[in-house]
């Protein structure tokens, strides 16, 4: 495989993990958080409503593991197209 078409598999893999990961993003933070938030409100989740609790919390806890997702990918994406540390 030439290495210009190893950059741009790599670059390839890269944006759809981006990709993926701002989806879960967007649907967590401003879905699950502003629009959907009453219908959310109807379920309640450790005594808060569901909705109140993923606009103030849940949205965090996400957050965090899409971070830990992120690294742990990118690290097999490294080692997948030979360009780890």
């Amino acid at each position: 495989m030439s290495t210009n078409s190893n950059h741009a598999n790599y670059w390839k893999a890269n944006l759809k993990l981006m990709g993926l990961l701002l989806s879960i993003w967007f649907i967590v933070s401003f879905l699950c958080g502003i629009v959907f938030v009453d219908e959310l409100n109807q379920i309640q989740f450790a005594g808060f409503k569901l909705g109140f609790w993923m606009a103030q919390q849940g949205a965090l806890y996400v957050f965090l593991i899409l971070i830990a997702v992120y690294v742990r990918g990118m690290n097999k994406l490294d080692k997948k197209f030979g360009v780890e540390e």
